[in-house]
């Protein structure tokens, strides 16, 4: 069979190189359209010209690259994602996901969201949609263990991997810790470093996780359709000495994030 290339797409194109539509799916093979459309875009991903994160060309652009029909390329399609290869996102395409065992994979141990996309070889940014002091409620001063009315910097971003949106993230924690937050460029800085300057290191996060259908909102933020399932973990962060330091609610779209833990039996 002829070589080929479906180009990803970045977010700013719609379009990609064009390939020799008469090699690249054969109606004379034994195989079906769509398996065959099934083994190319494998073969694209493991020779690593469709890299983890990237975005497929649209569907019609690659209807014509292959020369199939919307039908027989959905099949495909939804036969990639079934076998964890791809990953849809509602309204903006299908974007090949992320090695297993490595990009969809967090440690169970406590790292920033830059950390963590360092550790897998990716670009880690944020849209801020909100970055503001204003006063702590009864509840979160309760939660943080301040009085309320206590200034409290609020920060509301949505987390993206290769400009690919994962997580909403809002976080609240007390402005005494560190007054410089409110300068800080949170589209590229990360929360963890702004804290390390200012001398603030979190020793553990007390988490739960729990599983639930994407509001409005989240479904927005993360290209998802209302209703489908995202993962909600809520952290509360302490210091050495066991003092609150701040309060996550990250809500994950479910396709997109694995949470890797262990469990030992006490003897």
């Amino acid at each position: 069979m002829g070589q080929w290339r479906v180009s990803p797409v970045s977010e700013e194109t719609s379009g990609g190189a064009g390939i020799d539509t008469a090699t690249a799916i054969r109606p004379d093979y034994p195989e079906p359209l769509w398996i065959q459309a099934v083994n190319l875009i494998n073969r694209e991903i493991a020779s690593g010209v469709l890299k983890p994160g990237m975005r497929l060309p649209p569907e019609r652009e690659l209807c014509l690259q292959l020369n199939i029909s919307r039908v027989t390329l959905r099949k495909a399609l939804n036969k990639l994602v079934e076998d964890g290869v791809l990953s849809a996102s509602h309204g903006r395409g299908w974007y090949v996901a992320q090695a297993p065992g490595v990009g969809k994979e967090w440690p169970n141990s406590l790292e920033s969201f830059t950390e963590t996309a360092a550790r897998m070889g990716l670009v880690a940014g944020s849209r801020v949609l909100r970055a503001e002091t204003k006063p702590a409620s009864l509840d979160e001063a309760e939660e943080l263990s301040i009085a309320p009315g206590t200034p409290l910097f609020h920060l509301e971003r949505v987390r993206l991997l290769n400009d690919v949106p994962i997580a909403l993230d809002v976080t609240r924690i007390p402005a005494t810790l560190a007054p410089a937050l409110a300068e800080a460029d949170f589209t590229v800085d990360s929360l963890y470093e702004r804290l390390a300057e200012a001398g603030i290191e979190p020793l553990r996060a007390d988490a739960t996780i729990e599983a639930r259908e994407a509001d409005p909102s989240a479904a927005e933020h993360l290209d998802l359709a209302v209703g489908k399932p995202v993962l909600v973990m809520r952290q509360l962060a302490v210091d050495r000495a066991e003092h609150p330091l701040f309060v996550s609610t990250i809500t994950y779209a479910g396709d997109r994030y694995r949470l890797r833990t262990f469990f030992a039996r006490s003897r």
